[in-house]
């Protein structure tokens, strides 16, 4: 069995690569490197640089390798920016995502696991997103991710598709110090290189109805959301049944405080965090079930997040 990870020199792609690999699966990789390091591709896994836009590239590649389905990661993935650059976002996530799924079934490949985000639920109104949560994204990225889910849901109707779209909520850690979060809009890098130049890392608005006053996330290590993955595309090559839609959260929020103090008791280091205002569309409290999952695809929380910040502070790169 070979599958073909899109965005598979990524920070999640490619522990995705590294996941399929010990458990003897055989992995192809594609990465336009826009955003992914050509170094977390190990040596032995064949790599294309290119874009999932280049339908005809991405066929010849899966013919040659004999893919038999695909993890589909690659995507524009910064919801903030993405309200800048909509065209962008589209041309990226949408459009990306037919061009691959044109060439899947020229290549005859009709298994996909796809990357779909908490992004889609926007603000809910639930103290625990489940699956069967509204979707009301608000911003491009969201609604890119959404229409995603759509497209794989229009084509599996139409044909042979088989495939199950995975929602990732706050993705950190690292499961090997070579692989790390090189995103200049998440959480863990931003206070890792607070601390490491020696600056305070911020905290936006402390008056959230929350225990602590501070927004209340759904981190997961990456290496579970990894295995998941793995589980996924076991079950799709089995012909055994998934849902359309899984929830990869932990059913147990942290707070951006909380986040605060677990540095400093890694890092040893002083963390006096700087508060400033809120930023707008800043929900308190986004936390998911991940029951679904759990029953389906083994899905399970193996780090604290004590084990979440250490391994993320030691893979992190000045």
């Amino acid at each position: 069995m070979t599958f073909l990870v899109t965005g598979g020199a990524g920070y999640i792609g490619s522990h995705v690569v590294r996941a399929f690999g010990e458990a003897g699966l055989d992995v192809v990789v594609v990465d336009d490197l826009s955003s992914g390091h050509r170094e977390f591709v190990p040596d032995d896994v064949p790599f294309a640089e290119t874009s999932v836009l280049d339908t005809a590239t991405l066929e010849r590649f899966m013919t040659a390798h004999e893919v038999e389905g695909v993890v589909h990661l690659a995507a524009f993935k910064y919801a903030g920016v993405s309200v800048e650059r909509p065209l962008h976002t589209y041309e990226q996530n949408v459009q990306g995502t037919a061009s691959l799924l044109t060439a899947m079934e020229a290549a005859g490949v009709d298994r996909v696991v796809f990357s779909s985000s908490a992004a889609v639920y926007g603000t809910p109104d639930v103290d625990l997103v489940t699956e069967q949560t509204p979707t009301t994204p608000e911003s491009p990225y969201g609604e890119s991710k959404l229409v995603g889910e759509w497209l794989l849901r229009d084509l599996g109707r139409a044909s042979s598709l088989t495939h199950t779209s995975l929602r990732y909520f706050n993705v950190v850690g690292s499961a090997t110090p070579d692989l790390y979060d090189s995103s200049p809009h998440n959480l863990f890098p931003l206070v890792i290189k607070a601390l490491r130049e020696g600056r305070r890392p911020r905290i936006y608005g402390d008056d959230y109805p929350t225990p602590d006053g501070t927004c209340v996330r759904d981190y997961v290590h990456v290496a579970d959301l990894a295995e998941a993955h793995v589980a996924a595309a076991r079950r799709l090559v089995a012909g055994e049944p998934l849902e359309p839609v899984y929830n990869l959260g932990s059913g147990d929020g942290v707070s951006v405080r909380q986040i605060m103090s677990a540095f400093a008791a890694v890092t040893g280091t002083d963390v006096d965090p700087e508060v400033v205002p809120r930023r707008p569309g800043d929900p308190a409290r986004i936390v998911a079930s991940g029951k679904l999952a759990a029953r389906d695809l083994g899905w399970t929380m193996r780090h604290t997040v004590e084990q979440m910040v250490a391994s993320a502070w030691e893979a992190a790169r000045d």
